[in-house]
């Protein structure tokens, strides 16, 4: 004990940044984009109510729903869990960058379309995010990586055997027919 020296003092926490404003640039769906943001803003929130492309859908808002993924730098993130600090110089790709009005479907959105792959449609976006990285891949996933990937989404309306089969269907269109073991 410090007798006479007075009251021990708690270390402080660290300053303050000096500033809660970032200025980002970064590509999302083949634009470039700049913007200031606070340093607690999401990606999530950037997408939806600066770009107003709110296809990115916000589900749970703790990253388990999945239905916010979006693809940076080709790799599935779950935007809500994202900062948009974090995002600086990388290239987005939300489910809006997939086919443009007017253009044909790519081959996961036609699977899902084709396969019956939803229902009411508000965890479509993060799978087909998921699914396009997948079919993205050098080489064709094995059903446990594909099964692993899948596993970080939630649907509370189909089952997912409708979603596995559009899964399914964008892989054999990607990398071929899959071979019987």
């Amino acid at each position: 004990m410090n007798v006479g020296t007075g009251p021990r003092r708690a270390q402080q926490p660290p300053l303050p940044e000096p500033t809660a404003w970032h200025e980002v640039s970064l590509t999302v769906n083949g634009e470039p984009v700049a913007a200031q943001v606070e340093s607690r803003l999401l990606l999530s929130d950037l997408l939806r109510q600066r770009l107003g492309l709110t296809g990115t859908h916000v589900g749970c808002e703790h990253g388990v729903c999945g239905a916010c993924t979006v693809l940076m730098d080709g790799v599935p993130v779950r935007s809500c869990l994202t900062l948009a600090v974090q995002a600086a110089g990388a290239d987005v790709r939300t489910v809006e960058g997939l086919a443009g009005d007017g253009e044909p479907l790519g081959p996961v959105q036609r699977a899902f379309h084709e396969q019956h792959g939803m229902q009411c449609g508000f965890c479509t976006p993060g799978f087909v995010m998921t699914c396009t990285a997948l079919t993205g891949r050098a080489e064709r996933p094995d059903e446990e990586t594909v099964a692993d990937e899948l596993s970080g989404h939630l649907c509370r309306c189909t089952g997912y055997q409708n979603i596995r089969a559009a899964v399914r269907q964008a892989l054999d269109e990607s990398f071929g027919p899959q071979e019987a073991e």
